[in-house]
Formats: C-alpha cells, sequence, structure tokens
C-alpha cells in the first residue's frame, strides 16, 4: 500500500479515536490521583497504565489494593473483569489478515474495549488496515498513560474527583461506544438483556462476576437473533427460488 495511503489510513483512525481520547483523559487523571493516595510513585503510576492498560481491570485492583496486598485476589479479580477480552480478541483475530506476525501481537496488547469497538465498525466497510488500527490504538495508549502520570503527579491535590463529574466519565465512555453499534431493535435486545443480567449479578453475585454475566447473556441473545435472521434469509431465498422454478417450467 502506498504511504500516503497508510498515512490516510492512519489520520482517519485517529480522528475517529478523538471523541474517545477527551473521555479517557478525566478517566486517566481519576486513576492516577486514585493511585496516588494508594502510595503509588508518579513512575509506578504510569508503568502499571503502560503495562496493564486495562482502565476497568485498573480501578478494581486499586479498589482492593491495601497493605499487605491480597496479590492472588487482585489477580483472579483482574481476570475475571478482563475475560472478556478474550471474546474480543478472538472476534479481532479474524480481521488481522493484513498484519504481520508481531504487528498481530502489537495489536492484541493495545486492544481496548475502544479500538476493537472502532476495529469491528470498520469491518462493516473494508478490510482492517494496521495503519487504520494503530491510528485508533496508539493515541489512546498515550492518552491514557499520560493522564494517568498526570493525575498521579497531582495527586491529591485535585480533591474528590466526583466533585467534577470525572467519576461518570467511565460510564458515558461505553454509552457513547454502544451507541455506535446501534442498528435497531435486534441491537436494543441485545443490549437490554446484557444489562439486566448485568445488573441481576450485582446484586446477588459477590465480585466482579456481573461484567462476565452480562457480557456472556448479550452474545447469547446476539447469537440467537442471527441465527433466525439467517433462517429467515434462507426461507426467503428458498422461495425465491422455487418461484424461479415455477417461472421457467
Amino acid at each position: 500500500m502506498p504511504i500516503s495511503s497508510r498515512a490516510a489510513d492512519f489520520r482517519r483512525g485517529v480522528f475517529d479515536i478523538l471523541p474517545v481520547l477527551a473521555a479517557a483523559v478525566p478517566i486517566g487523571l481519576l486513576w492516577g490521583t486514585l493511585a496516588a493516595g494508594k502510595g503509588f510513585t508518579p513512575f509506578e503510576a504510569w508503568l502499571t497504565s503502560a503495562t496493564v492498560f486495562a482502565g476497568a481491570a485498573q480501578f478494581v485492583a486499586l479498589d482492593m489494593w491495601r497493605d499487605p496486598v491480597p496479590l492472588l485476589l487482585i489477580v483472579v479479580t483482574t481476570f475475571i473483569v478482563n475475560v472478556r477480552h478474550l471474546l474480543m480478541g478472538a472476534s479481532l483475530q479474524r480481521h488481522l489478515g493484513n498484519f504481520s506476525g508481531p504487528g498481530g501481537l502489537v495489536a492484541m496488547f493495545l486492544m481496548t474495549d475502544e479500538s476493537w469497538a472502532f476495529a469491528e465498525r470498520r469491518v462493516l466497510v473494508e478490510p482492517l488496515r494496521p495503519a487504520y488500527y494503530f491510528g485508533v490504538a496508539v493515541p489512546m495508549w498515550l492518552v491514557w498513560t499520560s493522564s494517568s502520570l498526570a493525575g498521579a503527579i497531582a495527586g491529591r491535590s485535585l480533591g474528590d474527583p466526583a466533585v467534577y463529574g470525572f467519576d461518570f466519565a467511565f460510564s458515558a465512555l461505553f454509552i457513547a461506544i454502544l451507541a455506535g453499534f446501534w442498528k435497531g431493535p435486534r441491537t436494543g435486545a441485545v443490549l437490554a438483556t446484557s444489562a439486566l443480567a448485568a445488573a441481576i449479578a450485582k446484586l446477588t453475585i459477590p465480585g466482579a462476576w456481573y461484567i462476565v454475566i452480562g457480557g456472556v447473556a448479550g452474545v447469547i441473545v446476539a447469537a440467537i437473533l442471527h441465527s433466525d435472521e439467517e433462517d429467515a434469509q434462507g426461507g426467503q431465498n428458498a422461495g425465491d427460488r422455487a418461484a424461479e422454478d415455477v417461472g421457467s417450467a
């Protein structure tokens, strides 16, 4: 692919992710501030965000952080929170045909809910190319790590983040991402089922299992609806072929 085309793809990815970056900044600042309150140095906060690079898991781990550190509990809980990445990774891997071996590994490391969502939306219209994907994923990594560092440097001087509405930024970010997938009642059914299952699990099951349960419930409903749609299309195609045979006879 010509360099100009790759540059255009990269710019498109950056342009697409810009609204998400604006929402990621206060979330990163919030995490860095909370990390500083738990005793993290600015470098430790930055290094955690740079290597873990999973906002939800980082917040969960930080909430459980105490002295002595319950390491096994944190590992198990963050695994539960991030187990959805197994499904997301399997989905993304199908679209990495244009990536080199090392490029595919880097793409998987940089995969977040946001970059995965933009990649899946991109492949609805054209194949996923590395330049576009990294145009989405790399700025996300840079903004998340730098805002975490800034929040840790500021420390507790920001006061209660909820006063500024930062605590809702995480929720608002995911609402905006989900809205981009809206395709009518079927999408609503998937989202409603996932939300209901997650809410019930949150109220009845200890820990972070509600994240997994909500995701699995949504996947099941999506698979059922997709199967029904394929059956309907298959029946319609069979009817069309029968009509053509009658007409030709």
